[in-house]
């Protein structure tokens, strides 16, 4: 049975709106979204639908390409994530796989979600190498700042003693939160050093009856990364990996909890994923919220509430893709190599640049630097801005530049920004 209708007609369907919002998605595309569909697509004075499971035809074959209106997003979240998913998610978006349904209307209870959160789960053990006997993997919603609450509400008890070494902004949130819920104890801070280092590890004086250690394994505004990670004196380590997840491989076994917003490298905002080693589920403190307690999520396998099914679905089209470079052994040298080059521009730039942070311990992920001539930072940006390289200004909490260069920027970001880099010393010197 077909159906018409008209352009003048007052209704609309659900599938007339996502066939309304792929015009919109290409009109208002960000550097983060990236969803491209040509200036031509115009939805047609009359659709007719002959089956409930028919697609609307696929764009014409220059949608595929980025050549002309794709940026290079330099943002520390939403970020760049890579143009093959966001391709095929584009061509999932209104049929997901014959359902007849986009992700964002199915049940999150029906089989067609099940096989999309189990297979994403599936995946990121794959990656990671998690165990599928000792560790579970929540899918949850919140964001990493969430848990900053989730973690001693469900691994403590309110006099508890907690060990923190804070080496930047977001470790420092997590401490002050912790206050509320346990006794947290702070060993070690990079504060005084303007958050340019990391400890070495005999030094640090843990308590001796901590709960446990907690760190930020990468810190996204000042850029220091933990190239290993510290025992703790009772050996149960937490960390939040949200800007460095599935940036290189991790020995989950070394760690009691696992925590990271999807944002920086694995998918839309919107999804937290936490790895927890399974005896650790069940201890909640008693007044635990609902929607922060570990068991409750862990004992309906992330689906006790809705969840984020789309975000979800597109951490499960990133992990297949970094399944198919190679896993994350491959994904690290790719990110080395794109670290090197720009760390090396800025260090062989005579002092015009500069990055603050201790060379041993310099992210991968979050490169920030200064200019020597701190007038000229503005026309920096602006002049990047006009080369298609955007969110290059630094955290307004410390100033300079950032660029971020997660799993999705590629290489060839890295090495535009490099050659704008001396391009622009050159010219202001």
């Amino acid at each position: 049975m077909s159906m018409a209708m008209s352009s003048t007609s007052s209704s609309t369907t659900p599938h007339s709106l996502l066939l309304q919002n792929q015009t919109h998605l290409r009109r208002l595309s960000t550097p983060s979204s990236a969803v491209f569909f040509p200036r031509s697509t115009r939805i047609s004075t009359s659709i007719t639908c002959t089956a409930a499971t028919q697609s609307p035809p696929p764009p014409p074959a220059q949608a595929q390409t980025h050549a002309q209106d794709r940026v290079f997003n330099f943002a520390a979240g939403p970020a760049t994530l890579p143009e093959r998913v966001l391709l095929k998610a584009q061509s999932e978006l209104y049929n997901w796989r014959g359902s007849g349904m986009s992700v964002m209307e199915m049940s999150h209870r029906g089989k067609d979600f099940l096989s999309i959160i189990n297979k994403a789960e599936s995946d990121l053990r794959a990656l990671l190498g998690i165990p599928e006997g000792d560790y579970a993997v929540l899918f949850l919603q919140g964001g990493a700042t969430t848990q900053f609450a989730a973690l001693p509400l469900n691994l403590c008890k309110p006099d508890d003693q907690v060990d923190f070494v804070v080496t930047g902004s977001w470790g420092d949130k997590a401490f002050k939160e912790a206050q509320k819920f346990c006794k947290p104890n702070l060993i070690w801070s990079g504060k005084p050093d303007k958050y340019t280092k990391i400890p070495t590890f005999q030094d640090l004086e843990q308590s001796e009856h901590a709960r446990y250690l907690h760190i930020c394994a990468n810190e996204t505004i000042h850029g220091v990364e933990f190239k290993t990670y510290p025992t703790p004196r009772n050996g149960l380590l937490v960390a939040d990996m949200s800007s460095n997840f599935c940036s290189k491989p991790v020995n989950v076994t070394k760690f009691g909890v696992i925590y990271a917003g999807a944002q920086k490298n694995v998918g839309p905002s919107g999804v937290t994923i936490v790895i927890i080693r399974k005896d650790l589920i069940g201890n909640a403190q008693e007044k635990t919220p609902v929607m922060l307690d570990y068991k409750i999520h862990a004992d309906n396998n992330s689906l006790y509430n809705t969840p984020p099914c789309y975000g979800i679905y597109m951490c499960g089209l990133v992990f297949e893709d970094l399944l198919e470079q190679g896993g994350l052994e491959e994904v690290e040298k790719k990110n080395k190599h794109k670290a090197d080059l720009l760390y090396k521009a800025i260090d062989e730039s005579k002092g015009f640049y500069r990055c603050p942070v201790e060379k041993s311990v310099r992210s991968l992920m979050n490169v920030p630097f200064t200019l020597e001539k701190s007038e000229l930072e503005v026309e920096f940006v602006k002049e990047a801005a006009k080369e298609k390289m955007l969110q290059l200004k630094g955290h307004r909490s410390v100033g300079g530049m950032r660029a971020s260069i997660y799993n999705a920027m590629p290489l060839a970001g890295v090495e535009k920004l490099v050659a704008f880099m001396k391009d622009f010393q050159a010219r202001h010197a």
